[in-house]
Protein backbone atom coordinates (compact mmCIF):
# COMPACT_ATOMS: atom_id res chain seq x y z
CA UNK A 1 0.00 0.00 0.00
CA UNK A 2 1.22 3.48 -0.82
CA UNK A 3 2.39 5.72 2.02
CA UNK A 4 2.09 8.92 -0.02
CA UNK A 5 0.61 11.84 1.93
CA UNK A 6 -0.84 14.67 -0.17
CA UNK A 7 -0.06 18.03 1.43
CA UNK A 8 -2.53 20.66 0.20
CA UNK A 9 -1.79 24.18 1.37
CA UNK A 10 0.01 27.46 0.95
CA UNK A 11 3.46 28.01 -0.55
CA UNK A 12 4.76 31.39 0.54
CA UNK A 13 7.65 33.73 1.19
CA UNK A 14 7.98 35.45 4.56
CA UNK A 15 9.83 38.76 4.47
CA UNK A 16 10.67 39.76 8.02
CA UNK A 17 11.88 43.28 8.79
CA UNK A 18 13.13 44.62 12.11
CA UNK A 19 12.36 48.16 13.26
CA UNK A 20 14.72 49.23 16.04
CA UNK A 21 12.25 51.62 17.64
CA UNK A 22 8.81 51.23 19.16
CA UNK A 23 5.57 51.52 17.21
CA UNK A 24 3.98 53.13 20.26
CA UNK A 25 6.36 56.08 19.97
CA UNK A 26 5.45 56.69 16.31
CA UNK A 27 1.77 55.82 16.12
CA UNK A 28 -0.27 58.50 17.89
CA UNK A 29 -3.44 57.17 19.45
CA UNK A 30 -5.50 60.23 18.54
CA UNK A 31 -4.31 60.23 14.92
CA UNK A 32 -4.89 56.60 13.92
CA UNK A 33 -7.69 57.64 11.56
CA UNK A 34 -5.08 59.21 9.24
CA UNK A 35 -1.89 57.20 9.53
CA UNK A 36 0.96 58.03 7.18
CA UNK A 37 4.21 56.72 8.66
CA UNK A 38 7.42 55.10 7.47
CA UNK A 39 9.66 52.79 9.50
CA UNK A 40 13.38 52.42 8.80
CA UNK A 41 14.13 48.69 8.92
CA UNK A 42 17.91 48.14 8.90
CA UNK A 43 17.57 44.35 8.80
CA UNK A 44 15.45 42.10 6.62
CA UNK A 45 15.47 38.37 6.05
CA UNK A 46 13.66 36.09 3.64
CA UNK A 47 12.20 32.84 4.95
CA UNK A 48 10.78 30.09 2.80
CA UNK A 49 7.40 29.19 4.21
CA UNK A 50 3.80 28.26 3.59
CA UNK A 51 2.01 25.52 5.50
CA UNK A 52 2.24 22.92 2.73
CA UNK A 53 6.01 23.12 2.35
CA UNK A 54 6.63 23.37 6.11
CA UNK A 55 4.64 20.18 6.67
CA UNK A 56 6.23 18.36 3.72
CA UNK A 57 9.74 19.43 4.78
CA UNK A 58 9.31 17.84 8.21
CA UNK A 59 7.59 14.72 6.91
CA UNK A 60 10.38 14.14 4.38
CA UNK A 61 13.07 14.46 7.08
CA UNK A 62 11.17 11.93 9.14
CA UNK A 63 11.25 9.43 6.28
CA UNK A 64 7.72 9.97 5.00
CA UNK A 65 6.51 10.39 1.44
CA UNK A 66 4.92 13.85 1.07
CA UNK A 67 3.49 15.14 -2.20
CA UNK A 68 2.94 18.91 -2.20
CA UNK A 69 -0.14 20.34 -3.91
CA UNK A 70 -0.21 24.12 -4.15
CA UNK A 71 0.38 27.12 -6.38
CA UNK A 72 3.37 29.42 -6.88
CA UNK A 73 3.74 32.55 -8.94
CA UNK A 74 6.09 33.87 -11.59
CA UNK A 75 8.69 34.54 -8.86
CA UNK A 76 8.61 31.00 -7.44
CA UNK A 77 11.28 29.32 -9.59
CA UNK A 78 14.02 29.44 -6.96
CA UNK A 79 11.68 28.07 -4.32
CA UNK A 80 10.65 25.23 -6.61
CA UNK A 81 14.30 24.33 -7.23
CA UNK A 82 14.98 24.46 -3.49
CA UNK A 83 12.19 21.96 -2.86
CA UNK A 84 13.51 19.62 -5.55
CA UNK A 85 17.02 19.72 -4.03
CA UNK A 86 15.50 18.72 -0.70
CA UNK A 87 13.96 15.69 -2.36
CA UNK A 88 10.39 16.97 -2.11
CA UNK A 89 7.90 15.80 -4.72
CA UNK A 90 6.65 18.86 -6.62
CA UNK A 91 4.71 17.43 -9.57
CA UNK A 92 1.39 18.64 -8.11
CA UNK A 93 2.55 22.26 -7.80
CA UNK A 94 1.04 24.60 -10.41
CA UNK A 95 2.80 27.79 -11.54
CA UNK A 96 0.51 30.80 -12.08
CA UNK A 97 2.31 32.96 -14.64
CA UNK A 98 0.46 36.23 -14.06
CA UNK A 99 0.64 36.25 -10.25
CA UNK A 100 3.23 36.47 -7.50
CA UNK A 101 3.83 33.72 -4.98
CA UNK A 102 1.92 34.32 -1.74
CA UNK A 103 3.98 36.36 0.69
CA UNK A 104 3.78 37.82 4.15
CA UNK A 105 5.52 41.09 4.99
CA UNK A 106 6.28 41.31 8.71
CA UNK A 107 7.60 44.44 10.44
CA UNK A 108 8.49 43.91 14.10
CA UNK A 109 9.56 46.55 16.62
CA UNK A 110 11.96 46.14 19.53
CA UNK A 111 9.10 45.00 21.80
CA UNK A 112 8.19 42.24 19.30
CA UNK A 113 4.96 43.96 18.29
CA UNK A 114 4.20 43.23 14.65
CA UNK A 115 2.52 44.92 11.71
CA UNK A 116 1.84 42.35 9.00
CA UNK A 117 0.59 42.45 5.43
CA UNK A 118 -0.27 39.26 3.54
CA UNK A 119 -0.57 39.05 -0.24
CA UNK A 120 -2.27 35.77 -1.29
CA UNK A 121 -1.23 36.02 -4.96
CA UNK A 122 -1.03 32.63 -6.63
CA UNK A 123 -2.63 30.97 -3.60
CA UNK A 124 -5.99 32.27 -4.80
CA UNK A 125 -5.69 29.87 -7.76
CA UNK A 126 -5.25 26.72 -5.65
CA UNK A 127 -8.68 25.45 -6.70
CA UNK A 128 -7.27 24.87 -10.18
CA UNK A 129 -5.45 21.79 -8.83
CA UNK A 130 -7.27 18.44 -8.78
CA UNK A 131 -6.68 15.72 -6.19
CA UNK A 132 -7.91 13.03 -8.57
CA UNK A 133 -4.98 13.65 -10.94
CA UNK A 134 -2.11 12.84 -8.56
CA UNK A 135 -2.39 9.07 -8.25
CA UNK A 136 -2.79 6.71 -5.26
CA UNK A 137 -2.72 8.31 -1.80
CA UNK A 138 -2.71 6.97 1.75
CA UNK A 139 -3.87 10.22 3.35
CA UNK A 140 -4.15 13.95 2.64
CA UNK A 141 -4.15 17.12 4.68
CA UNK A 142 -6.12 20.25 3.78
CA UNK A 143 -4.05 22.99 5.43
CA UNK A 144 -4.48 26.80 5.11
CA UNK A 145 -4.71 27.74 1.42
CA UNK A 146 -7.00 29.66 -0.89
CA UNK A 147 -10.59 29.42 0.35
CA UNK A 148 -11.98 27.91 -2.84
CA UNK A 149 -9.06 25.50 -3.01
CA UNK A 150 -9.66 24.19 0.51
CA UNK A 151 -13.33 23.59 -0.26
CA UNK A 152 -12.58 21.87 -3.58
CA UNK A 153 -9.77 19.66 -2.27
CA UNK A 154 -11.88 18.49 0.66
CA UNK A 155 -14.72 17.61 -1.71
CA UNK A 156 -12.26 15.87 -4.07
CA UNK A 157 -10.85 13.76 -1.22
CA UNK A 158 -14.33 12.82 -0.04
CA UNK A 159 -15.45 11.90 -3.56
CA UNK A 160 -12.36 9.73 -4.06
CA UNK A 161 -12.61 8.16 -0.58
CA UNK A 162 -9.23 9.53 0.49
CA UNK A 163 -9.03 10.03 4.27
CA UNK A 164 -7.89 13.57 5.03
CA UNK A 165 -7.03 15.86 7.91
CA UNK A 166 -8.73 19.25 7.99
CA UNK A 167 -6.39 21.92 9.39
CA UNK A 168 -8.12 25.30 8.98
CA UNK A 169 -5.46 27.37 10.79
CA UNK A 170 -5.40 31.06 9.97
CA UNK A 171 -8.05 30.57 7.26
CA UNK A 172 -10.65 29.56 9.85
CA UNK A 173 -12.39 33.00 9.88
CA UNK A 174 -13.20 32.61 6.17
CA UNK A 175 -15.65 29.73 6.76
CA UNK A 176 -19.19 29.80 8.09
CA UNK A 177 -20.48 27.34 10.67
CA UNK A 178 -22.30 25.41 7.94
CA UNK A 179 -19.11 25.15 5.86
CA UNK A 180 -17.10 23.99 8.88
CA UNK A 181 -19.65 21.27 9.59
CA UNK A 182 -19.34 20.12 5.98
CA UNK A 183 -15.54 19.94 6.33
CA UNK A 184 -15.86 17.95 9.56
CA UNK A 185 -18.31 15.50 8.01
CA UNK A 186 -16.03 14.97 5.00
CA UNK A 187 -12.82 14.67 6.99
CA UNK A 188 -11.36 11.75 8.91
CA UNK A 189 -9.32 14.00 11.21
CA UNK A 190 -9.50 17.58 12.49
CA UNK A 191 -6.40 19.36 13.83
CA UNK A 192 -6.65 22.77 15.56
CA UNK A 193 -4.93 24.69 18.30
CA UNK A 194 -7.00 25.33 21.41
CA UNK A 195 -8.13 28.83 20.37
CA UNK A 196 -9.10 27.69 16.88
CA UNK A 197 -11.11 24.82 18.32
CA UNK A 198 -13.07 27.19 20.53
CA UNK A 199 -13.94 29.15 17.37
CA UNK A 200 -14.99 25.94 15.59
CA UNK A 201 -17.34 25.01 18.45
CA UNK A 202 -18.75 28.53 18.61
CA UNK A 203 -19.44 28.77 14.87
CA UNK A 204 -20.84 25.27 14.44
CA UNK A 205 -22.76 25.05 17.70
CA UNK A 206 -21.24 21.59 18.20
CA UNK A 207 -19.61 20.38 21.41
CA UNK A 208 -16.27 18.63 21.67
CA UNK A 209 -18.06 15.30 22.03
CA UNK A 210 -20.25 16.05 18.99
CA UNK A 211 -17.22 16.84 16.81
CA UNK A 212 -15.09 13.92 18.03
CA UNK A 213 -17.96 11.50 17.31
CA UNK A 214 -17.99 12.58 13.64
CA UNK A 215 -14.25 11.92 13.14
CA UNK A 216 -11.71 9.14 13.40
CA UNK A 217 -9.64 11.55 15.48
CA UNK A 218 -9.83 15.08 16.83
CA UNK A 219 -6.47 16.68 17.68
CA UNK A 220 -6.28 19.85 19.78
CA UNK A 221 -2.83 21.35 20.43
CA UNK A 222 -2.16 23.49 23.50
CA UNK A 223 1.35 24.87 23.02
CA UNK A 224 3.56 24.26 26.02
CA UNK A 225 0.74 22.33 27.70
CA UNK A 226 0.91 19.53 25.15
CA UNK A 227 -2.05 18.28 23.13
CA UNK A 228 -5.18 16.16 23.32
CA UNK A 229 -6.25 13.45 20.90
CA UNK A 230 -9.82 12.16 20.98
CA UNK A 231 -10.23 8.96 18.97
CA UNK A 232 -12.43 5.89 19.17
CA UNK A 233 -14.18 7.15 22.27
CA UNK A 234 -10.87 7.55 24.11
CA UNK A 235 -8.97 10.64 25.24
CA UNK A 236 -5.19 10.54 24.87
CA UNK A 237 -3.23 13.25 26.69
CA UNK A 238 0.01 13.99 24.82
CA UNK A 239 2.69 15.75 26.88
CA UNK A 240 4.86 18.53 25.50
CA UNK A 241 8.62 17.98 25.28
CA UNK A 242 10.70 20.26 27.47
CA UNK A 243 13.07 22.41 25.41
CA UNK A 244 16.19 24.35 26.35
CA UNK A 245 15.78 27.08 23.75
CA UNK A 246 12.66 28.74 22.34
CA UNK A 247 13.93 30.48 19.23
CA UNK A 248 10.79 30.84 17.09
CA UNK A 249 7.34 29.20 17.28
CA UNK A 250 6.76 29.76 13.54
CA UNK A 251 6.06 26.42 11.89
CA UNK A 252 5.79 24.39 15.10
CA UNK A 253 2.18 23.48 14.32
CA UNK A 254 3.22 22.38 10.83
CA UNK A 255 5.99 20.18 12.25
CA UNK A 256 3.48 18.65 14.67
CA UNK A 257 1.11 17.85 11.81
CA UNK A 258 3.92 16.17 9.89
CA UNK A 259 4.33 13.87 12.87
CA UNK A 260 0.63 13.07 12.83
CA UNK A 261 0.75 12.19 9.13
CA UNK A 262 3.80 10.00 9.68
CA UNK A 263 2.02 8.07 12.41
CA UNK A 264 -1.11 7.65 10.28
CA UNK A 265 0.78 6.41 7.20
CA UNK A 266 2.77 3.94 9.29
CA UNK A 267 -0.16 2.60 11.27
CA UNK A 268 0.95 3.70 14.74
CA UNK A 269 -1.55 4.03 17.57
CA UNK A 270 -2.65 7.51 18.59
CA UNK A 271 -0.55 7.84 21.78
CA UNK A 272 2.59 7.04 19.76
CA UNK A 273 1.54 9.21 16.82
CA UNK A 274 0.90 12.19 19.10
CA UNK A 275 4.23 11.76 20.85
CA UNK A 276 6.11 11.65 17.53
CA UNK A 277 4.36 14.90 16.61
CA UNK A 278 5.31 16.41 19.97
CA UNK A 279 8.99 15.59 19.41
CA UNK A 280 8.94 17.29 16.00
CA UNK A 281 7.35 20.42 17.42
CA UNK A 282 10.00 20.61 20.14
CA UNK A 283 12.84 20.34 17.62
CA UNK A 284 11.35 23.03 15.37
CA UNK A 285 10.91 25.61 18.14
CA UNK A 286 14.67 25.71 18.68
CA UNK A 287 15.28 27.12 15.19
CA UNK A 288 14.30 30.39 13.50
CA UNK A 289 12.02 29.96 10.48
CA UNK A 290 9.88 27.03 9.39
CA UNK A 291 12.47 25.07 7.38
CA UNK A 292 15.91 25.77 8.83
CA UNK A 293 16.08 22.91 11.33
CA UNK A 294 17.19 19.39 10.48
CA UNK A 295 17.09 15.91 11.97
CA UNK A 296 17.31 12.26 10.97
CA UNK A 297 14.70 9.56 11.66
CA UNK A 298 17.14 7.93 14.08
CA UNK A 299 17.54 11.19 16.01
CA UNK A 300 13.77 11.42 16.34
CA UNK A 301 13.63 7.82 17.61
CA UNK A 302 16.34 8.57 20.18
CA UNK A 303 14.63 11.75 21.42
CA UNK A 304 11.33 9.89 21.57
CA UNK A 305 12.84 7.11 23.67
CA UNK A 306 14.59 9.58 25.98
CA UNK A 307 11.32 11.43 26.58
CA UNK A 308 8.86 8.56 26.81
CA UNK A 309 10.88 5.47 27.73
CA UNK A 310 10.14 3.32 24.69
CA UNK A 311 10.96 3.22 20.98
CA UNK A 312 8.45 3.35 18.18
CA UNK A 313 8.69 1.37 14.97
Amino acid sequence: MTKTALICGSIAFDKIMQYHGRFAETLLADQLHRVNVSFLVPTMRLEYGGCAVNIAYNLKLLGGEPLIMGTIGQDGGDYLERMKKQGLETRAIRTIGDAYTAQCFVTADQDNNQINAFHPGAMQHSHENSVAEVGPLRVAIISPDGRDGMIKHAADCAANKIPFMFDPGQQLPMFSGEELIRFIDQASYLACNDYEFEVVMDRTGLTLADIAARLDALIVTRGGDGSDIYAGGEHHRIPAIKVDTIADPTGCGDAYRAGLLYGITNGYDWPTTGRIASVLGAIKIGSIGGQNHSFTPDEIAQKFEAAFGYRFG
